[in-house]
């Protein structure tokens, strides 16, 4: 049984734990005060990973909420990754540094591709990138912005440059409890030939049954279906991941 990995997600905006649906800023929820505390929820039912999120950061081009990010790193037995207005090397060495595992790279792989290309020649492994897409192309700077990429040519091409992790979001099932886009998950999978991160959409343990049995996919992020109480990621876990 190959590994598959649950990612319970952690969107940070003030401060607070927010979720969004399809990453409009207008629709938020307010889950939690406290990101520690909700990543100490998710460490003791057995998590092995955070997926932390700086909405505030993605808008605004810069780390915002750091601070959250480096607490849960430092004092919790989890692996954290970050993402969200990571833009230069001096935020990668900087997290890196003070505890997160992998940093993601979004939006800098359409407004910078050089940057990104050389962070993934020095960080290897410790850099995943965000394939966020809108009707199959990128969209960047939180979500506000679509670009004329297509995902899986970009996935292609960061992979030819050393990138070995992609965390793919269909920005249309995001936050809507509707299910995973499968489909265009695998495809990113199969276009990049490397392992991919399903995100968006999760609503049942069903769902990443599903997601488990796909080549080329190697976790999935949970967010909305975890915070509304759709099933507790220690069943999950058990019945994904068999831990």
């Amino acid at each position: 049984m190959k590994p598959f990995i649950l990612y319970p997600a952690i969107d940070m905006r003030d401060g607070k734990c927010v979720r969004l649906i399809q990453g409009d800023y207008n629709q938020e929820t307010i889950y939690g005060d406290s990101p520690f505390d909700m990543a100490k929820r998710f460490a003791d039912q057995g998590a092995e990973w955070i997926h932390m999120v700086d909405l505030d950061g993605a808008k605004e081009g810069r780390p915002v909420n750091s601070e959250h990010v480096i607490s849960v790193a430092r004092e919790l037995d989890v692996n954290v990754q970050i993402g969200g207005g990571i833009r230069t090397e001096r935020d990668i060495e900087w997290y890196l540094g003070q505890g997160a595992d992998r940093v993601i790279l979004g939006s800098a792989a359409i407004s910078d591709p050089a940057f990104v290309k050389d962070m993934l020649s020095k960080y290897k492994k410790k850099i995943a990138i965000g394939l966020d897409a809108k009707d199959g192309f990128v969209s960047t700077e939180g979500w506000l912005n679509t670009s004329r990429v297509k995902a899986a040519d970009l996935g292609k091409e960061l992979a030819e440059h050393g990138a070995e992790t992609f965390i793919f979001t269909d920005i249309a099932t995001d936050g809507m409890l509707s299910g995973p886009n499968i489909q265009s998950t695998a495809e990113i999978a199969r276009a990049t030939g490397k392992t991919v991160i399903a995100s968006g959409g999760v609503s049942s343990i069903e769902d990443l049954q599903a997601l488990s049995r796909e080549d080329g996919i190697s976790g999935a992020i949970i967010g909305k279906a975890l915070y509304t109480n759709r099933f507790a990621l220690k069943d999950a876990l058990q019945e994904v991941t068999g831990r």
